[in-house]
Parts: structure tokens; C-alpha cells; sequence
């Protein structure tokens, strides 16, 4: 096996001290322009690698940025994770994306890794805020802003849409485009985005004028197409048919519109359909879907810049900031039906 090329091997080559090759990677500056190509020439000849993470544990700091989402299936979180790391790297940084796939043992590992690693900051979209222990992460000295979620406590920053509303968007879409009997589909309620969808539909049925009974919930333990599909198949069983379906992200709605096809049940003209995030396999589907949108580039780069200006802050001086983002309805074909149906 090839020993691996140090820095005492370019200072040999190169015919000067450790100190002047530390100099010319780190502070070119204060090297003499001849010096600093005959260090660089032996950098080249040599193939040497320097050791970020030994330079890292010789200044105590991390240039390493942990992104924690619920789920990298979702596109949501993909396009969170593009705004990140591009914050990330216009300012020299990292981002290590993981993900918790919605289960809190995992979640409660990965924060534990990002203590032991000393990483420079947390964006973390938390399984269930209730149970999820960041006071370890900030008593090591490092910064964590909540991802997609509002923050409970004043201990962190964080970036959110406003969900309440989000979900008062959908539901009053689907009561103005007169459906009276809807199905809420979406879980689990540990998730405070699928609480806060839930309460803003409930809203919009209130403020309707309609019975608390006009709104149905259909709950799924996950978030993904799978869990849509098994939805959509008891959808069709509940007390009264509905004739409007909102789902508490696009990957449901997805899979629910998979399974009304399946039983021969039309989008829109028997059944209209919502769904939540607006990704780009929304409006791509058979039937477009109508969606409440979230700006979820928008959310990872404004997260990824709080951590960094916190990392940066005097603790004693710094204000926690909590960010809220509007939602914004985009009308398609699954909820514009093309003749009357039944109600």
C-alpha cells in the first residue's frame, strides 16, 4: 500500500520548513512569489492532499454544515438541501445531508454523530419537536435552526411556511369549488406541519359555515406515495363518499391519485384532489395536481444563512430569529371539475 504523502514530504522537496508550506496553503500572502511555486510545484509533483480534518481539529472548527430531513424521497427536502449547500458554498463550506426517515431513533443517532463530529452547525427538520434533543448539540457549542418546522422554544432560530394557512388555502379551494364532503389525508400527528395542515383545513370548514363532520381524516403513518395508495383504497369506505380529497404533501396526493385510477374513480369530475409542497412530479402527473406551494430552495438557503451568521455570533449577543414564509395555492386540473357532480 502507497504511504501517504505529508506535509514534512513537501517541505523536503521543496527545501524548506513545515512552517513555510503551512504558510503557503493557508497564508500565501506572506510568502515570497519564488517560494511559493517551488512549494507548489512539489504540492503538484508529490500528489499531496492536505488533511481537512486535521486542520479542522488544529483550529477547533468545523467547516462542515449537518442537514438533517425527514425524508431525501420527498423532493421537497432535495430542493431544501440545493439552497443549503449552495449558502454553503459561497461562503467555503459543506453541507452533509442525512436523512432521519421519519423515525426518531435515527434522528436521536445522527444528532449524537454531529456532536462527537464537532460540526460547525445543525439545520434540522425534527420528527417530533416534542422528543427531539437538540440542548446537547448547543451545550457543545454548536447552532441548530429548525428546517421547515417553527420553533416551540426561544433556543433556536428556525424557517417555516405558515401551515395553517397553507392548509386553509386547500380546503377552502375545494368548499369554493363546491365540495362539502372532504377527507384530510395525512399522518402521523407527531408531525407538527401535518397538525398545523389539519387545523387550517378545519378552519376553512368552519369559516364555511359547514359541521365539523364535513371534513374526514384519513391518517397514514408516512409520508410517501405507498402510504397515499393505501389511503386512496380507504378513501372510497368511509361514512359518506367525499368528493374532495386534500393530502398533507404531494407524495400522498400522488399516491391517492394512483389509486383512485386504479378503481376506475375520475379526477376531478368524482373525486377533486390538493395537495401540499408543489413539487415538480405534481404538475407532471396524469392529471396535474393542484397544490399549495412552498418555497423550499428559499427555506434551505435562508437556513443555511442564519446558521452560519450564528456560528459567527458572539452567544451572548445573538437573537434567535423565526422566519415564516406564506403558501401560495396553484390551481390545476385535479380540482377543476369539468361538469357537476354529484354531492
Amino acid at each position: 500500500m502507497a504511504r501517504t504523502v505529508g506535509i514534512k514530504d513537501v517541505a523536503r522537496t521543496a527545501g524548506v520548513s513545515v512552517g513555510t508550506v503551512s504558510n503557503v496553503i493557508n497564508r500565501p500572502d506572506l510568502v515570497s512569489a519564488d517560494t511559493r511555486l517551488r512549494v507548489e510545484a512539489a504540492i503538484t509533483n508529490l500528489g499531496y492532499v492536505r488533511s481537512e480534518s486535521a486542520r479542522q481539529l488544529r483550529a477547533g472548527r468545523s467547516r462542515v454544515l449537518a442537514l438533517l430531513v425527514l425524508d431525501m424521497g420527498n423532493p421537497f427536502f432535495v430542493d431544501i438541501a440545493r439552497g443549503a449547500e449552495k449558502v454553503a458554498r459561497e461562503n467555503g463550506l459543506m453541507v452533509m445531508v442525512c436523512n432521519s426517515g421519519q423515525d426518531q431513533a435515527e434522528e436521536d443517532e445522527y444528532l449524537a454523530h454531529f456532536t462527537q463530529q464537532q460540526v460547525l452547525g445543525v439545520l434540522l427538520s425534527p420528527v417530533d419537536s416534542a422528543r427531539t434533543d437538540t440542548a446537547t448539540l448547543q451545550r457543545a457549542g454548536i447552532p441548530v435552526v429548525l428546517v421547515d418546522r417553527g420553533a416551540e422554544i426561544e433556543e433556536s432560530c428556525s424557517v417555516s411556511v405558515d401551515d395553517v394557512l397553507g392548509g386553509a388555502l386547500a380546503v377552502r379551494h375545494l368548499i369554493e369549488s363546491g365540495n362539502e364532503r372532504i377527507v384530510f389525508v395525512g399522518g402521523p400527528p407527531s408531525l407538527q406541519q401535518v397538525r398545523n395542515r389539519l387545523t387550517g383545513a378545519r378552519q376553512a370548514v368552519a369559516d364555511a359555515g359547514l359541521p365539523p363532520e364535513a371534513l374526514t381524516v384519513v391518517e397514514t403513518q408516512r409520508l410517501d406515495i405507498a402510504a397515499g395508495r393505501d389511503a386512496g383504497q380507504r378513501l372510497l369506505g368511509v361514512a359518506a363518499r367525499p368528493t374532495g380529497v386534500f393530502c398533507a404533501n404531494d407524495l400522498l396526493a400522488l399516491g391517492v391519485l394512483q389509486s383512485l385510477f386504479a378503481m376506475g374513480v375520475r379526477v376531478p369530475d368524482d373525486i377533486a384532489l390538493v395537495g401540499y409542497d408543489d413539487i415538480e412530479f405534481a404538475g407532471a402527473a396524469a392529471v396535474p395536481i393542484t397544490s399549495v406551494r412552498q418555497p423550499a430552495y428559499r427555506i434551505g438557503r435562508t437556513s443555511a444563512e442564519l446558521l452560519i451568521a450564528e456560528s459567527l455570533a458572539d452567544p451572548a449577543e445573538h437573537e434567535h430569529q423565526r422566519i415564516v414564509y406564506q403558501p401560495e395555492l396553484v390551481v390545476r386540473a385535479s380540482s377543476m371539475r369539468r361538469h357537476a357532480s354529484a354531492r
